[in-house]
């Protein structure tokens, strides 16, 4: 199985910390809309590494389908081919009152960037005339002036970022990836997601080897209980914050916590976030998140994706892991095959 990391880092550190992950054998990078732009580190470690690069997530909605296939194109290219772009749709607080965005019928929306972010880079690529015409969005003028032409290594891979039905099978339908979103459960997975994917292929006429399906896994990694109970801080903090989510309760549904979601919720209105992080108790973290050491994770890591992906995306909230801890993780993955 592949592993891709997350690159956390800051512009103008990026280069250095891509050497540091792919120096522990990860076979690919993805960044994280946070604090920063999420596609500018990649363009830094494209330079630097010799490995895959993803977003993961760029979200979609406040920026214009041609934006993000210029962007897309740019990595394509000055990555040697090793660009793939995540896309993803937010909640709808964020997309209105942080990005002040319109939020209307994401997975509709979704559907639409994806389609049209793929029908303009196969118009570059196929020297073919632009003609997308949505509901949402059209792209119908591409002069040669803003045409970058066809890329050498073909286009880049759209994915798509999902939880619920509705989104996944949507990203089923349309995208060439499912980012399975990390707050997530084995029994979530089984349940409601495999079947989503199953709709969604049927509803786009695909089979299940058109979409590649990239679950996502919050770890606390670390050799000795105190390693990963230090390790756990973070994720139990980042575990209180997603439970918090109306949009995300479902995951707790299916463990029959729903009742901790309106509680969680109110506690980040008054900005407690000490609080909700200790409602997490050690049961629901290790329903959501992976921790134990490098063996353990992984046999987790296997027991909850296995026979489902070849590829998985991991991060450690709140703490650096050791590089040599790091390589540990990344090789007991390896190894699950």
């Amino acid at each position: 199985m592949k592993v891709d990391l997350q690159l956390d880092a800051r512009p103008g550190e990026a280069a250095d910390r891509a050497r540091v992950l792919t120096g522990s054998g990860a076979d690919g990078l993805f960044t994280f809309e946070g604090p920063h732009d999420v596609f500018l580190p990649l363009a830094e470690a494209a330079g630097a590494v010799e490995t895959d690069l993803m977003t993961n997530v760029a979200i979609a909605l406040p920026r214009s389908p041609m934006h993000l296939a210029h962007t897309a194109w740019d990595l394509q290219m000055v990555s040697g081919g090793r660009f793939r772009l995540g896309l993803g749709s937010q909640i709808r607080p964020h997309i209105e009152h942080r990005y002040g965005s319109t939020w209307d019928r994401p997975a509709a929306r979704m559907r639409e960037w994806v389609l049209a972010v793929k029908a303009i880079l196969g118009a570059w690529q196929d020297r073919t005339r632009l003609d997308f015409r949505g509901e949402f969005t059209r792209h119908t003028l591409m002069t040669p002036n803003f045409d970058p032409g066809p890329l050498p290594y073909g286009v880049p891979p759209v994915l798509l970022g999902a939880l619920g039905p509705v989104m996944t099978r949507t990203a089923a339908e349309v995208a060439d990836g499912l980012l399975v979103m990390p707050f997530n459960s084995a029994e979530h997975f089984r349940e409601r997601t495999l079947p989503a994917v199953a709709e969604g292929l049927e509803r786009g006429g695909r089979e299940p080897g058109d979409l590649a399906v990239l679950p996502q896994v919050i770890c606390a990694v670390g050799r000795t209980p105190a390693e990963v109970e230090a390790a756990s801080i973070g994720v139990r903090a980042l575990v209180g914050f997603y439970g918090s989510t109306p949009a995300y309760r479902p995951v707790l549904e299916v463990a029959g916590r729903e009742s901790l979601q309106p509680e969680l919720n109110q506690l980040s209105k008054q900005g407690d976030f000490a609080a909700m992080a200790d409602l997490v108790d050690d049961d629901l973290l290790d329903t959501i998140a992976v921790r134990g050491t490098p063996e353990q994770c992984a046999a987790e890591i296997d027991r909850r994706f296995g026979g489902h992906t070849d590829r998985i995306c991991v991060y450690f909230p709140g703490v650096d892991v050791p590089a040599d801890l790091l390589a540990d993780l990344v090789a007991a993955i390896h190894r699950l095959g």
